[in-house]
């Protein structure tokens, strides 16, 4: 189905570039910025003629077979939730990392050595007064 779409689009395409190409220009570059004097907007003949008509039913064609090869190449999951959706929630303790665990302290570090000075205690404001 992939292939008929594709081949029926890349003909499509190569027939509405050869029907704009072949289509005469009326009046010109002047007709883009306003010039044309007392013309109509599709000139005397109008807007009818075979190569318009043409133009039109291969550029609706285009836009058919653009939508449907978007359609048929698209992908579906089997429900109708998202895959977003579909996912387990994962709780916030399981995906914590593990508390790092301090290091085993010696003997010499846990004691202060001889003769160091030690912290001064902190003076509470009831205690300054």
């Amino acid at each position: 189905m992939e292939t008929l779409i594709l081949t029926l689009h890349i003909i499509v395409c190569v027939l509405l570039v050869i029907l704009i190409l072949l289509q005469a220009g009326k009046e010109g570059m002047g007709v883009i910025f306003g010039g044309g004097g007392s013309t109509s907007v599709f000139g005397s003949a109008g807007a009818g003629g075979i190569l318009a008509k043409l133009t039109a039913f291969m550029a609706i064609i285009f836009v058919i077979t653009s939508l449907s090869y978007t359609y048929v190449t698209s992908p579906r999951t089997a429900s109708d939730e998202s895959q977003i959706l579909s996912t387990p929630p994962v709780s916030i303790e399981d995906s914590a990392p593990a508390a790092p665990q301090a290091p085993a302290a010696t003997p010499d570090a846990a004691t202060p050595a001889e003769g160091a000075p030690t912290a001064p205690a902190a003076e509470t404001p009831a205690a300054a007064q």
